[in-house]
């Protein structure tokens, strides 16, 4: 297939360029998310924390999106995607030089409250640019569009976890690593402002989907019809809930799992160069410590996540978006019930393949949920951003599991979750009543 077909439409402009503009968003806030998934077990050090309630980090993160999500909506109507764009930029440098201040008060509110800021920012990036990927080229290619562009998103979620590792966490110890936690914050200001600037001078003109439902149209009564009066949308906001609550717990706690589930590894692994540095001794037994399992979220975990992303791109040109949605989720039932019954390696290797099968979940679902909405697909982007806040909810309960039983047990929670994200996959052409109209293909359109 011509990959320049992506991003031409019917008037023969080619849309490649913003594209790959566009793109770069997604690289940032995978980044940004990536460095909050390490922090967690740093305040379990630094503030003895339990499991709980360093799960707080999680809480603000995804606060931000609750209390930003419908403004993001919108600022994106009002000032186009550009607007919103630059805006979002802007808060995000706010947020990220606020932890200059922060280090110097040393207390858990002031990085609560840094934390909070730049996921306000980046919920407003991640309300325009999803959308945005999908009107970027011929709509048959939508779904296929944002997976490609949520690829750079889990780049992001590797370089995050590295940034993290190095700057979160010391051979000097908590108190000697909580000095210097706002370096990366203070770089990544300064790049975004940067960022900011291009995107001032870029070309990004304002697109929308087509109008399949007809929303726009008027009715008898003078009223414009609403997003949800369509089941798709509503599911669709209900799966993103479920669907980043069980990524946010599984990368939330994934060093902890590694730590304290993992089963011991042999003293010739151990003396490597990979893991110098990366193990203790425990009764005799060498096993990952902080360092040690940040590493491999870094080079395991989250580039099963972007190969999950680009394989996934790739399959949508040819399979149903939603068929895949309800496969992939299917399957992470199975690997989370793998790492319930604690299966030793087994169990492990589960973990670390729930990466690549949850990829796909976050932009389907997105594509999915605004499928046909038209204009309107801005506010409804609002309202599927807005459900991100399942990652500040249930992460709670995940640790609370792993408080009270262990953090094997702590994987019911996301396994339950996949469960109503795969009905949503099954059942979505029934939700839309559009059999057949997405099918990612390359010889035909919806």
């Amino acid at each position: 297939m011509d990959f320049s077909r992506m991003f031409k439409t019917e008037d023969g402009k080619n849309y490649f360029l913003t594209f790959t503009l566009i793109s770069t968003l997604f690289l940032l806030w995978g980044t940004c998310n990536g460095m909050i998934d390490v922090m967690d077990k740093h305040f379990q050090d630094f503030l003895h924390l339990s499991k709980a309630q360093s799960a707080w980090v999680q809480f603000a993160h995804y606060l931000g999106y609750l209390l930003m999500a419908l403004p993001a909506s919108w600022l994106a109507r009002k000032l186009g995607y550009k607007g919103g764009i630059i805006a979002g930029l802007l808060l995000v440098s706010l947020g990220g030089f606020w932890f200059i201040p922060a280090t110097h008060i040393s207390a858990f509110w002031a990085f609560l409250f840094g934390v909070c800021l730049i996921a306000m920012g980046l919920t407003i990036l991640e309300t325009v640019a999803n959308p945005y990927t999908t009107v970027l080229g011929p709509k048959k290619f939508a779904a296929s569009r944002i997976n490609l562009a949520q690829s750079f998103n889990g780049i992001g979620w590797i370089f995050g976890p590295i940034i993290g590792g190095v700057f979160f966490y010391s051979n000097e110890g908590a108190e000697a690593a909580q000095k210097q936690l706002y370096i990366p914050y203070m770089v990544v200001a300064i790049i975004v402002l940067v960022m900011a600037v291009i995107f001032y001078f870029a070309n990004v003109p304002d697109l929308n989907t087509e109008d399949e439902y007809k929303l726009d149209d008027t009715s008898a009564a003078g009223t414009i019809h609403s997003i949800w009066s369509h089941p798709h949308f509503i599911g669709g906001v209900a799966a993103q809930f479920f669907y980043v609550a069980a990524q946010a717990g599984i990368f939330s706690f994934f060093i902890n799992y590694m730590i304290e589930e993992i089963p011991s590894i042999s003293q010739s692994i151990a003396s490597t160069w990979i893991f110098t540095d990366r193990t203790t001794i425990r009764n005799g037994s060498f096993f990952l410590n902080e360092k040690g399992a940040t590493f491999l979220l870094g080079t395991v975990g989250f580039p099963l996540f972007l190969i999950g992303r680009a394989t996934g791109a790739a399959i949508l040109k040819k399979l149903r978006a939603h068929r895949v949605l309800g496969t992939y989720a299917l399957v992470n039932v199975f690997l989370c019930a793998v790492v319930v019954f604690k299966l030793g390696w087994l169990s492990v290797a589960a973990v670390f393949l729930s990466f690549l099968f949850m990829s796909i979940m976050f932009p389907t679902i997105f594509t999915l949920g605004i499928y046909g909405l038209g204009t309107q697909a801005k506010k409804a982007s609002g309202f599927i951003v807005m459900a991100i806040i399942g990652g500040a909810i249930m992460p709670k309960l995940m640790g609370y599991l792993g408080d009270v039983y262990n953090m094997s047990a702590g994987f019911i929670m996301p396994m339950i979750c996949f469960v109503i994200v795969s009905l949503y996959g099954f059942f979505w052409t029934k939700l839309s009543n559009a059999d057949g109209l997405v099918e990612i293909t390359t010889t035909r359109g919806h």
